[in-house]
């Protein structure tokens, strides 16, 4: 999907804007500062080397907007991320496993 289409077709309602947009910054963040996975489980990380703020983010978005909510996540995390963008998209890619309908 085009970033123009994700511009036009938020997979959110208004009422949860202001929410979305926090939470897809944070995850931006936690991104360049973190990444999603780790070498090595603890400070932040989960026993299979996620991190776990991520997978909480990811659980809310999937709450919000299910499936479709994850993926434009994934979408905002790759072109906000700057030259890391494609890396870290698919490192979240990984940190999600299980989450709702993801890579199920």
């Amino acid at each position: 999907m085009s970033w123009l289409a994700d511009l036009l077709n938020k997979p959110y309602s208004s009422h949860h804007k202001v929410e979305v947009e926090k939470l897809l910054d944070e995850l931006v963040s936690i991104g360049l500062r973190d990444d999603y996975l780790s070498e090595r489980p603890g400070s932040g990380f989960n026993m299979q080397c996620r991190n776990i703020r991520a997978r909480q983010i990811g659980t809310r978005l999937n709450e919000i907007g299910g499936l479709a909510m994850m993926e434009y996540a994934q979408r905002y995390v790759r072109r906000k991320a700057g030259k890391l963008g494609r890396t870290l998209a698919e490192h979240l890619e990984y940190a999600w496993v299980e989450i709702g309908d993801w890579m199920k």
